[in-house]
């Protein structure tokens, strides 16, 4: 695609800046598309605080995953909404319509396959008769995990079983024997014993803490320029973050064509949307029920313009109407 060689006008150093390949699993073509996303999202945002809720599937669940993404990771998301839902549209937790942003990831710090979606919830929701807003009952959790957990489970494996019954799974290679409805019947219960992981952190600040959370998961890809550390000998080495060592910087060095076979592990199908809106942020209701909570919720201070735009991006603009622009020369 070509790219610039900058110059800096003072001491003579040179910059290669390569244009954009537009791919979103590029590290360096996700910037852009992110701040217009976000951009695109300020106007949506509430003046109240806001959940992050992570939901997991089981590692015996990736090799299957693997075979069938656009299959598996649309019922992710499928399962992991309605789970939202149901449980805070119950009186007994919330007992409100809520909105939220869902994100695909299928990473580890590792690259290994590691599928799950990063739900940011607002906390708190509509009532039943749209009159209004109820707050979250608890500062530290939204809603309770172990709830949302084994209705995730639920739903999941249901939602499994019927896409087979349909046939829109596909087994290969070692997973040939769950064409056998008995091997089926076994996998399916074996679901049903392991634990799956749902997650919820304590709700954070309001609409321009959101924009900067958001900003770190929307366009993430599965490894950013800024963690490899070296290429040499065929080997790359890039830094990972060891959660269960109090998340320490670790270097992990692997041979050229195992860290691309685990970069491609996470290439999702042409056309899967990976960012995706539920209950009153859904994009047939948004038009109608974002300013009706706007309205009901109480009256906050008003976010400042574009908190999603970067100091250092506005600083990048300063650069380039400059001097600095004109010693820039094109290359290819």
């Amino acid at each position: 695609m070509g790219g610039h060689l900058d110059q800096c006008i003072g001491c003579g150093h040179r910059a290669i800046s390569y244009n954009s390949c537009r791919d979103r699993h590029c590290p360096k073509c996700q910037s852009q598309a992110r701040d217009r996303w976000l951009a695109a999202r300020h106007a949506e945002l509430l003046a109240t605080p806001y959940a992050h809720v992570v939901f997991t599937l089981p590692h015996q669940l990736a090799p299957l995953a693997l075979q069938n993404k656009a299959v598996i990771y649309s019922l992710l998301f499928r399962c992991s909404a309605d789970t939202l839902i149901e449980i805070a549209a119950d009186p007994k937790y919330l007992g409100a319509e809520i909105g939220f942003f869902s994100v695909l990831h299928t990473w580890n710090q590792k690259l290994q396959h590691h599928p799950h979606v990063h739900c940011v919830v607002a906390a708190g929701g509509l009532s039943r008769d749209h009159t209004h807003w109820v707050r979250a009952r608890h500062d530290k959790f939204f809603l309770p995990v172990g709830v949302l957990s084994k209705v995730f489970r639920g739903k999941f494996v249901a939602a499994l079983q019927q896409a087979h019954a349909s046939g829109q799974l596909q087994f290969h290679g070692l997973l040939r024997g769950l064409t056998q409805p008995r091997l089926l019947r076994s996998f399916i219960r074996q679901l049903f014993t392991l634990r799956w992981v749902v997650y919820c952190k304590p709700a954070f600040g309001g609409p321009e803490q959101v924009l900067r959370y958001l900003g770190a998961y929307t366009h993430r890809v599965a490894i950013s320029n800024r963690r490899f550390v070296s290429f040499v000998d065929d080997k790359v080495t890039f830094r990972w973050r060891d959660s269960v060592h109090k998340n320490q910087q670790r270097l992990l060095t692997l041979p050229a064509d195992e860290f691309l076979r685990r970069f491609l592990l996470h290439v999702l199908p042409r056309g899967f949307v990976r960012i995706r809106h539920f209950g009153f942020l859904a994009s047939r209701r948004r038009g109608a029920l974002v300013p009706l909570c706007k309205q009901l919720l109480p009256a906050g201070a008003p976010p400042r313009s574009n908190p999603c735009q970067p100091a250092l991006i506005h600083h990048a603009r300063r650069l380039r109407s400059g001097p600095a622009r004109d010693v820039a020369a094109r290359w290819s």
